[in-house]
């Protein structure tokens, strides 16, 4: 039986001809970005910004308790996928790097930061990269950046992850916002994303992302893309609530859907689930103000109202559901 150190070379050679394949992009479309592990969650991520059309569909790529990948300069998308690949057959990221550039007769133009589920990090900035480029490695991170306005972006990166106490998506969010502070692309701003995967190997296709934001065109995508990790923030406690909703615990519902309307205080069907999830443990007095404010924001919940007694979430007595109606 082979081991599993050979199972992985095995694997390398099937995808060698599938990286040297790959398109290769005629022009330079990404510029800095992070990669990173938190070493108290496990959870991997990678963010990037570029003044490119939607930079955040070929740049990032993560996957549940096995690693994240940023490829960018004159960008190998290949090396996403087949960098999970060689990581998920047992490689480290430092070795799964190095395979893949020992394939890439154009590893002159790359640029590229990995990082596996043990903490492993690896980074690679070809030679031909357009000025100002860099590269930094830390302690379960990396930074890099090409086509900057000044050759300092990745100190700022750096040192913005390493002082921010937020999660991983903040902590990644701090670091972009950073490099813009440090004027960032010499060409401008466009796009943005983030992407921010659990720790946790063998999670389904649809399990394991936490954050997976991208802006693909915006005059400030930095501005928009901190508005979206807030609101899915928000959407995060909206599903934990759904969860409480599910085990008929509508007291830790209650709070949960709080928490998430305080964030985004302005979407209405945050505000209409914590009235009806109230109403649900007893408490209608209390829920007929956030029913009012919902009733004003988007009508039409007024017409939802009677169909939820049907489905468990309002209480099934008539009386309490016109009282509800007869909200101003």
């Amino acid at each position: 039986m082979l081991n599993r150190t050979c199972s992985a070379c095995m694997l390398f050679l099937v995808l060698l001809p599938l990286l040297a394949d790959a398109e290769r992009p005629l022009r330079p479309v990404n510029t800095y970005s992070i990669v990173a592990r938190d070493a108290e969650t496990g959870e991997l991520g990678v963010a990037v910004q570029s003044h490119w059309f939607s930079v955040g569909s070929g740049v990032l790529w993560a996957e549940p308790g096995i690693g994240a990948v940023a490829t960018q300069s004159f960008t190998d998308p290949s090396y996403g996928p087949l960098g999970l690949q060689l990581m998920r057959a047992g490689k480290s990221a430092a070795e799964a790097l190095v395979a893949l550039l020992a394939a890439d007769e154009h590893a002159n133009v790359r640029q590229v930061g990995m990082v596996d589920n043990n903490g492993v990090v690896a980074n690679h900035t070809g030679e031909n990269s357009i000025d100002e480029y860099c590269d930094m490695a830390g302690a379960t991170y990396t930074v890099q950046a090409n086509l900057m306005w000044k050759p300092t972006v990745c100190e700022v990166m750096a040192a913005a992850y390493e002082a921010s106490d937020g999660d991983l998506a903040e902590r990644l969010m701090v670091a972009l916002e950073a490099a813009q502070g440090e004027g960032g692309d010499i060409r401008g701003k466009q796009s943005a994303a983030l992407l921010v995967v659990s720790g946790e190997a063998g999670e389904p296709p649809w399990g394991g992302r936490l954050f997976d934001l991208r802006v693909d065109d915006a005059a400030e995508p930095l501005v928009e893309l901190r508005r979206l990790l807030t609101l899915n923030r928000a959407y995060n406690l909206m599903n934990e609530g759904d969860g409480h909703m599910t085990e008929g615990d509508f007291e830790k519902a209650s709070r949960v859907y709080g928490a998430a309307e305080a964030l985004a205080p302005d979407n209405h069907e945050m505000v209409f689930w914590h009235a009806a999830t109230l109403a649900g443990a007893g408490r209608v007095d209390e829920a007929l103000p956030l029913f009012e404010k919902a009733f004003l924001m988007w009508p039409r919940w007024r017409e939802l109202v009677p169909r939820l007694p049907k489905s468990g979430l309002l209480p099934d007595d008539p009386e309490i559901i016109a009282k509800i109606l007869a909200t101003d």
